[in-house]
């Protein structure tokens, strides 16, 4: 299956090969969903689980209680208390969006707060697991599909709640085997490996796409981190 996240494009070109777009939740517009069901194309919606977004028109939502450390790597972003009720009715809305805009499924990032206590609150691998199975039951009852987006050291104990994987840069963190079990339960694997330009990824397509570090499963494309439109694939 040929597809493509595109979560930082403005201008989302919907002829681009592919069968499965990978779209930010609130910032498409619905008419692009719209347009890319008429040419038979699945959409899963983005949406970030495990943070608070001060850009995001739920922002104010977020209770003073249930807000973690800022994440390190997004400016704007504050991890979240995933144990909180708030915030699981936060992104039970979420959710609920995503079914009322038309997404075929979602891609909730960030649910891997409690490695190495990233999100500072003390978060155990239990609270995580209870989380992601909270928001799979949640989207599996608006009958979208749902996939687990990194949160590698528990592919094992959440494999038979997901429908799919997303993974970035398995490839550097020498991590891409441990999607066996998504393999052998017949479940896709897709990965964004990330390039600092399109010329670095033109000059790395066969050697990313030829390593020993990319098992035959998985679905890979190659990507600056702007996610636009731009991809190779192998």
């Amino acid at each position: 299956m040929a597809w493509n996240n595109v979560i930082g494009e403005p201008q989302i070109n919907t002829d681009i090969n592919g069968s499965m777009f990978v779209v930010d939740l609130f910032d498409v517009h619905k008419s692009i969903i719209e347009d890319f069901h008429r040419k038979g194309k699945k959409v899963i919606c983005y949406f970030s689980a495990g943070t608070k977004e001060d850009w995001r028109n739920d922002a104010g939502e977020f209770p003073s209680d249930g807000l973690g450390i800022p994440n390190k790597h997004w400016p704007g972003e504050t991890w979240v208390d995933i144990r909180n009720s708030q915030v699981r009715r936060i992104m039970r809305d979420r959710i609920e969006l995503a079914n009322s805009r038309h997404c075929d499924g979602v891609d909730p990032d960030n649910v891997d707060g409690y490695s190495q206590n990233q999100a500072g609150l003390h978060l155990t691998p239990d609270d995580q697991l209870d989380y992601n199975r909270y928001l799979a039951k949640e989207a599996h009852g608006y009958g979208l599909a749902i996939g687990l987006k990194n949160d590698v050291s528990q592919l094992n104990d959440l494999v038979g709640d997901f429908d799919f994987a997303i993974n970035e840069s398995c490839m550097t963190y020498s991590e891409c085997d441990l999607y066996k079990p998504f393999f052998y339960a017949r479940k896709p694997v897709f990965h964004i490996q990330y390039v600092s330009s399109s010329t670095e990824g033109h000059h790395k397509q066969h050697e990313i796409c030829s390593s020993s570090k990319r098992p035959h499963y998985i679905n890979t494309i190659i990507k600056v981190r702007r996610l636009d439109n731009w991809k190779l694939a192998c």
